[in-house]
């Protein structure tokens, strides 16, 4: 991964502020760039541009592996399309983390990603959550989580159990298994 930042053409990053720490600590001199959910269409297609004209480009998410739940999956997806090979240098992963401490058995697990803002659109898959036997991970935003543990106890019940990991892969981690109802309160 540090062979690849020192020799691409320019990063593109989700957080500058956090890949440059990463390239000053590293002393990784590349043009960089923000990459993120606020980036356009148009800010898509001049990179896709820059690949087609040879320019290797990297791409850094804020944390977790890029195009995984995060805003790359744009970018990769317009470049696919455009016939351009992607390589992937997968880092750390929130999803796999979780299912490797979740001590659940498992030989498949669903993945969800976020949870849908509105109540309308969540409640069909907490009802369809509800029944699932494997193991499940999503994502959940910190000022939304009450909501979604009290629709969480509403549709599957207080008993049921719940790993909860929050910061994974990240510098503060906090790795609970409990249940629905204990974790809301």
């Amino acid at each position: 991964a540090l062979r690849v930042l020192r020799e691409c053409d320019l990063i593109l990053a989700e957080d500058t502020r956090r890949t440059r720490k990463l390239c000053t600590h590293f002393t990784i001199d590349r043009p960089l760039f923000a990459f993120h959910e606020h980036s356009s269409p148009k800010q898509r297609q001049r990179w896709v541009d820059a690949l087609r004209e040879g320019k290797h480009l990297a791409l850094v998410s804020d944390a977790g592996t890029p195009a995984i739940s995060d805003p790359g999956a744009l970018l990769l997806r317009d470049a696919v399309e455009a016939g351009i090979a992607v390589q992937a240098l997968p880092g750390p992963s929130a999803v796999i983390a979780a299912l490797s401490i979740a001590a659940l058995p498992q030989s498949s697990f669903r993945f969800i990603g976020f949870m849908p803002r509105e109540r309308k659109a969540r409640r069909p898959m907490l009802e369809n959550l509800a029944k699932e036997r494997d193991p499940v991970v999503f994502f959940e935003s910190p000022h939304r989580m009450r909501a979604t543990l009290e629709e969480l106890v509403a549709s599957c019940g207080a008993e049921r159990g719940i790993v909860s990991c929050r910061e994974l892969t990240k510098l503060h981690e906090d790795i609970r298994h409990t249940s629905l109802g204990a974790l809301l309160e």
